[in-house]
């Protein structure tokens, strides 16, 4: 755990042109790196490594040289401390993966082939291409030495001590933690703050002005609806946009790309452009260039070349997915009050503001509910979309009553933002009208949303969290672990508000590894890190969500539970290539998943960028 307190141990590095350098010895990955700096680290592999024999001789040294370090850590004259020596063991296993000819072949790549092309240039400084990874073969060759280093506190010792005195040595200590965590996340802005209900009051009041609307209007949600921004013009009418999302939103809009942001979500928009506090709620809804341009581009032929997660293959009838043995989705609305960028399943959005063609046929929807009548170990149905709450109350109600009409179904969720995008929505008709069909313990109804960041938690939102919870309705959080929220104690924050106003966090998923969205993807080390490091100082009911991994057409890896993972190859880019197992491991054959993560580095260098300082993450090396 690391604050910005803690930024002097690191020292000045003559050497390094001014950067930061860890008092530990190990290279900062923002200075200039060459592979001599391996051979200061490391002088046996690097050794090998440039040595004159051929490729599988280096493997064959590199595997003795695997072997008796680990050897030694399990040797009676071992010394090395225990944490240090349990990461040692990590690194070396992954080491050995990442010289394997079997993961080689798995991943079409050779981590070994790149090293020896950089061993040849060690005088160089090593190219920007290959400097994630030099980083990642560099901390790996440290840690399977025992110089990792990580900690940067040391805690007392407080079982020395006689009774109480020990337990007041051991208290103050948790009081410093504590302190240091919440100071953290009191540094993150949340919608409940004062000061930011204050400018969202008077954005609301500059969005009525220009549509020539009045309150009454504002909170009702069909007004809301019929007034959707979707032009970067309208929209500059209310907040500053940068060059870069003014170019962003007219591409998308030129293109027919669904885009279009409510005047409720528009008004959690700071004015000025700098996305200092309201970077999470521009990002949500206003695509990266590089977004556009991947979706246009000539290679995407359809819709469905943008199916990262294979629905098209896990659909046995229209409108149903399945991917686990209890549980399907039912899709009967395909559009949204808004569009989050990132969404899994924006490729099936045709317009958000083209409402009466959202609305699946009868005969579709028939079809759906008789596959479900037809399969009774199904006992729970996720209703999602696009968003279902957006349907006409009689048509939901209508819904509801059909699905929970199926005997064997004991559960259904409601799966939709509008506590976040659209809080106007949840009049007490409509609380009231869902609420009589949860009827435990029969048949229970939930609510599961998708806040992503404490500036998305309003008063507003906490009202409709309010009046769900009166119905007895439980509701649940789903978030996206992206570029956006991923600094230091960011998402503990959303974690905590969350939890106070009343919703229960359940999944955060890794971000997918869709090529278009590359700008929000966040290595799995970070989120690894986050649960470790940040979560984990939390109380056990504020985190209780399970960080995953959803692999296209299986379902949902859990990072950290019994489903494992192997790291089993770095590409040239220094992008890590997992294999993933399948959720089923252990009770039936299934395949396995290859996936190629955004390189550590890179990440590093993008919050290094934002202001951050990025020796408070120099533990992300040893997430696996």
């Amino acid at each position: 755990m690391n604050d910005a307190s803690h930024s002097s141990v690191a020292q000045r590095d003559p050497g390094s042109e001014g950067q930061e350098r860890p008092a530990s010895g190990a290279v900062s990955p923002l200075q200039s790196l060459r592979f001599e700096h391996l051979g200061e680290s490391d002088p046996e592999m690097y050794s090998i490594l440039t040595s004159s024999q051929g490729m599988e001789g280096i493997r064959q040294q590199l595997f003795h040289m695997l072997f008796e370090r680990e050897m030694a850590l399990f040797s009676y004259d071992c010394e090395m401390e225990s944490m240090e020596r349990a990461n040692a063991l990590q690194c070396i296993r992954i080491l050995k993966n990442i010289f394997s000819r079997r993961n080689e072949r798995r991943s079409g790549h050779s981590t070994l082939y790149y090293l020896i092309e950089m061993a040849r240039d060690g005088s160089e400084e090593i190219p920007k291409d290959r400097r994630a990874l030099f980083m990642e073969i560099y901390m790996l060759s440290r840690g399977s030495l025992g110089k990792a280093d990580i900690p940067i506190d040391s805690a007392p010792n407080f079982l020395e001590y006689d009774g109480r005195e020990g337990a007041r040595v051991r208290s103050d200590f948790l009081d410093m933690m504590a302190e240091r965590c919440e100071s953290q996340m009191n540094s993150y802005l949340s919608g409940l703050d004062p000061e930011v209900v204050e400018r969202r009051v008077d954005a609301r009041r500059r969005i009525l002005d220009l549509l020539g609307g009045s309150m009454d209007d504002w909170n009702d949600f069909q007004w809301q609806r019929r007034n959707v921004f979707t032009d970067s013009a309208s929209i500059s009418e209310i907040v500053d946009l940068t060059e870069d999302e003014v170019k962003a939103i007219d591409l998308a809009v030129e293109n027919r790309l669904p885009f279009g942001i409510t005047p409720y979500y528009l008004s959690l928009f700071d004015r000025d452009s700098s996305r200092r506090w309201d970077h999470a709620v521009r990002a949500q809804v206003i695509p990266p260039l590089s977004y556009v341009n991947s979706i246009i581009s000539p290679r995407v032929q359809s819709p469905q070349d943008l199916d990262f997660m294979k629905e098209g293959q896990t659909s046995p009838v229209d409108l149903v997915t399945r991917r686990y043995p209890m549980i399907a989705i039912l899709k009967p609305y395909n559009t949204c009050a808004q569009i989050c960028v990132y969404c899994q399943r924006n490729w099936e959005i045709d317009n958000v503001t083209r409402a009466e063609n959202a609305l699946a046929s009868d005969e579709q929807i028939e079809r759906a509910l008789q596959w479900f009548r037809e399969h009774p170990k199904v006992t729970e149905v996720l209703i999602t979309g696009g968003d279902p709450a957006l349907m006409d109350d009689d048509v939901l109600v209508e819904l509801l009553q059909k699905v929970s009409d199926i005997k064997h179904v004991s559960r259904i969720r409601i799966g939709t933002r509008l506590p976040v995008v659209l809080p106007m929505r949840f009049t007490d008709r409509f609380v009231t009208t869902i609420g009589r069909f949860h009827r435990p313990p029969g048949q229970d109804l939930c609510l599961v949303t998708h806040f992503e960041h404490p500036y998305e938690i309003t008063p507003e939102a906490v009202e409709v969290v309010q009046k769900l919870r009166m119905q007895g309705l439980a509701v649940y959080n789903q978030q996206v672990f992206t570029i956006e929220n991923s600094r230091r104690f960011e998402t503990a924050a959303t974690r905590m508000l969350l939890k106070q106003i009343g919703v229960d966090p359940y999944y955060t998923f890794n971000t997918k590894g869709k090529e278009e969205t590359s700008f929000y993807r966040v290595p799995i080390a970070r989120l690894m890190q986050e649960r470790k490091e940040e979560a984990r100082l939390l109380p056990g009911l504020s985190r209780t969500d399970e960080p995953v991994f959803n692999i296209p057409a299986l379902g949902k890896n859990h990072l950290r539970a019994w489903q494992n993972h192997d790291l089993i190859m770095i590409s040239p880019l220094g992008e890590r290539i997992y294999e993933f197992h399948p959720w089923e491991k252990n009770i039936t054959t299934a395949p396995t998943y290859v996936y190629t993560d955004v390189p550590i580095l890179n990440y590093l260098e993008r919050l290094h960028e934002r202001g951050e300082d990025v020796e408070e993450y120099r533990s992300i090396w040893y997430y696996f």
